[in-house]
């Protein structure tokens, strides 16, 4: 693993400090990017500093000074053939409470490798809500206690991942994907007015295969779906292979077609 702290790169990445004023660190007050690195490259780093920009806009955080975050980027890549950044960005350090102080903001680029995602997965339908409403709603922000939770509640179900509802009892997302699933022969995923993340690879999915961003109930979508995948940074396209004890093909035909579709277009670039 290797990290940069606000511009120096750490002798021993465990060893770094953050103010224990931090705000991220006191009331999660802070965004973050997972971004997936192959040989060395980062993949569609463009489109995460985008969205990176877009959820500190949306916590009223001032904009990252992107060039320095690719300053960080490139002081911590290594040539591994699969690895993961993670770039974090928060408030800096404030008084004690919610309220912020105005301190310069803390930036975090850390790396570490990372083994491929299994072909296939389990995922477990979680009794909590998104709040599609909420003012954090389609922010990747650092406050990912909700996610720890339903995280654990699924593992203890059998699963690997969670899925959320939102309030409306519209599928939404799980803690750290999206949802695609086929009906009637048709790809859909539930739209951003779910409350749903506007993940990289979730666009890039509708993009290069097609997808119809509709919002349906949760409970209908597993009823009635032929089969389904999650999709992620360090995921790509992954089929479900069991969903709230139903099984599910592994792969599907639209899930291999859309598997395949994921693997070509990905090798004509590392930034699209």
């Amino acid at each position: 693993m290797r990290a940069w702290l606000n511009g120096e790169v750490l002798a021993d990445p465990t060893q770094g400090v953050v103010a224990v004023t931090d705000h991220g660190f006191t009331v999660g007050d802070g965004v973050f990017e997972a971004v997936k690195t192959l040989a060395g490259e980062p993949f569609a780093l463009t489109r995460h500093l985008a969205r990176l920009e877009r959820s500190a806009a949306g916590l009223g955080l001032p904009a990252p000074d992107l060039d320095d975050v690719r300053r960080g980027v490139a002081a911590v890549l290594e040539d591994d053939p699969m690895g993961r950044l993670r770039i974090t960005y928060t408030a800096g350090p404030a008084p004690m409470g919610s309220g912020r102080g105005g301190g310069p903001p803390t930036l975090v680029v850390a790396y570490s490798a990372i083994e491929h995602a299994a072909a296939s997965t389990s995922v477990v339908t979680v009794p909590w809500t998104r709040n599609e409403h909420g003012a954090t709603a389609g922010l990747k922000t650092t406050s990912y206690a909700e996610n720890v939770i339903a995280l654990a509640h699924a593992v203890e179900h059998g699963g690997t991942e969670a899925v959320f509802a939102n309030t409306a009892g519209h599928l939404c997302e799980g803690t750290g994907s999206n949802v695609f699933y086929v009906v009637d022969d048709e790809l859909r995923t539930p739209s951003l007015a779910s409350g749903c993340l506007a993940g990289v690879t979730r666009a890039l999915v509708i993009e290069w295969c097609g997808a119809r961003e509709v919002d349906e109930p949760l409970a209908d979508v597993v009823g009635h779906a032929s089969e389904a995948f999650l999709v992620s940074t360090t995921r790509d396209v992954q089929a479900i292979a069991r969903w709230d004890g139903n099984d599910l093909p592994d792969p599907g035909p639209v899930t291999k077609r859309c598997g395949e579709t994921w693997r070509a277009r990905e090798a004509e670039s590392m930034d699209p």
